[in-house]
């Protein structure tokens, strides 16, 4: 995330307790929505343990891998999120909701986002559009968010586990399966000679 590339750069100098603004104005900067390699990077790391930073290291993992719901469970121990912040962290809410089901009805999500009123729901999915965050179709008769596309989220190291898994299953099942094309070809390709030299023996 080329937009990400400035706080991975700015971690290099940073020490100590300033690493908790670094991650606030990370979290706030428009268009960053993926967040892995500066919660890796090594100064980010080795403040992550100290009292001034933690509850930052710790939003910042909600940002990571978690939802809305997540940050309004635990606001007691976490830092007081800005507007932008409020608003990328319910764009990553309707990206999680959306990777179990891809209609998103509109009382499901203002119950999981905290929202209001539909108005306020609908301006934060067509942002959340403009943004490239998900791409969908707002449906204002039946109430719901039909989602075509979203981004990929930060995987947890076990969710990286089972997508490696998952792409090995897949490659297996994917041989498997060109092999039986492959042979059901030689087996029509030996049809035809079969039937070729039969015709060729009838006509002698």
């Amino acid at each position: 995330n080329s937009k990400l590339q400035m706080f991975l750069l700015l971690s290099k100098s940073v020490k100590g307790s300033a690493n908790a603004k670094l991650i606030s104005d990370a979290l706030s900067s428009p268009g960053v929505y993926v967040f892995s390699e500066l919660a890796e990077a090594h100064n980010v790391v080795e403040a992550s343990t100290m009292p001034e930073v933690a509850p930052y290291y710790a939003l910042l993992r909600i940002f990571l891998y978690g939802t809305y719901k997540d940050y309004l469970d635990n606001q007691q121990h976490l830092p007081q999120l800005n507007d932008a912040q409020r608003t990328k962290l319910r764009h990553l809410s309707i990206v999680t909701l959306s990777e179990t089901s891809r209609t998103l009805p509109y009382n499901v999500l203002q119950n999981q986002l905290d929202m209001p009123n539909v108005r306020m729901l609908e301006d934060l999915i067509i942002d959340a559009i403009y943004q490239g965050v998900v791409y969908g179709k707002l449906d204002q008769r039946k109430q719901q968010f039909q989602v075509e596309t979203a981004m990929g989220r930060d995987l947890l190291p076990e969710q990286v586990i089972q997508t490696i898994h998952a792409l090995k299953v897949w490659s297996n099942n994917t041989k498997t399966v060109l092999e039986a094309i492959d042979d059901q070809i030689r087996v029509a390709n030996e049809v035809m000679k079969s039937k070729q030299a039969e015709s060729e023996d009838y006509e002698r």
